[in-house]
């Protein structure tokens, strides 16, 4: 015991004038480390079930979640430091190098941190929103104090940078509901009862349990186009989705081609009348 006793009261070093930090100073300030990163792990998995089980919105809870566990780790270390008795204007000569190595070589770090909090607090984005950011579509999974995961339309997920999300125009579908608008565009030829179509149209709008009665669907007489007589057949959905949108586009589609067929519609296609000036020649051969 006296031997294990000499070992764990060996200083490993002092702090200037001050007295020396021994082993089992470092021991149980390991010790500290780890009990407090366990337990604040669990007491942030806690918070956040407790939240969510207030039906508190998912974009709500991970700020508050980061905030605490940030607090929770600064008490941590304060802790940790009264344990192995070093004075905080130890680390003031480092604290100024660590501050300049950042402005110098960490500024894209720090804006991209800086951008999260904003999404985060502010929430022009939150968690399940439907971007379009470019020629990407896709769904925020999740927001982090550096970057945004995004699962995109073919499943694949990208992590953006919180400040491309700031600094560049991005189209949230969902910032304010979840009801979005499309439209359908079908030409007849020349010489269709028109007003058979819209009632055609209006009916098969009306059939499909995708599109909301209200906003109301609407068929427009659109143009008399170089070929055909064009109509676009506009409609609301609930949805979050590209892939759902693309869906109920693509199940009108296939809707609008039965129902003309059998009322003996013609879906128009381009044609082209070909005028000859003089007479043909042919050749022999």
């Amino acid at each position: 015991m006296e031997t294990v006793s000499r070992v764990l009261n060996t200083t490993v070093f002092s702090m200037g004038d001050g007295p020396g930090i021994t082993v089992l100073q470092i021991a149980i300030a390991l010790l500290t480390l780890l009990i407090g990163f366990w337990l604040a792990r669990g007491a942030e998995r806690a918070l956040s079930k407790r939240l969510e089980q207030r039906n508190v919105d998912a974009s709500v809870v991970q700020p508050i979640r980061r905030l605490f566990y940030i607090v929770v780790i600064v008490v941590l270390f304060f802790t940790t430091l009264g344990l192995l008795g070093i004075p905080l204007a130890a680390f003031a000569f480092v604290t100024g190098a660590i501050a300049i190595g950042v402005g110098f070589g960490a500024k894209n770090i720090i804006n991209n941190f800086i951008s999260g909090w904003i999404l985060m607090w502010e929430r022009p984005i939150r968690i399940g929103d439907f971007l379009e950011l470019g020629n990407m579509l896709g769904t925020v999974e999740s927001i982090h104090t550096r970057f945004t995961r995004l699962r995109r339309i073919d499943g694949v997920r990208m992590m953006i940078p919180n400040s491309q999300l700031l600094e560049n125009t991005v189209v949230n579908w969902t910032i304010v509901d979840r009801q979005l608008r499309s439209s359908v565009r079908v030409g007849v030829r020349y010489g269709s009862d028109v007003q058979k179509v819209r009632r055609l149209l209006d009916e098969i709008l009306a059939n499909n349990p995708d599109i909301l009665e209200d906003p109301a669907p609407v068929v427009i007489f659109e143009d008399f186009g170089d070929s055909a007589l064009i109509f676009d057949a506009f409609f609301w959905i609930e949805s979050t989705k590209e892939r759902t949108l693309r869906g109920v586009r693509s199940a009108l589609r296939f809707e609008i081609d039965r129902v003309f067929k059998e009322n003996d519609l013609v879906i128009a296609f381009p044609q082209r009348d070909i005028h000859v000036d003089g007479s043909l020649k042919l050749e022999k051969p």
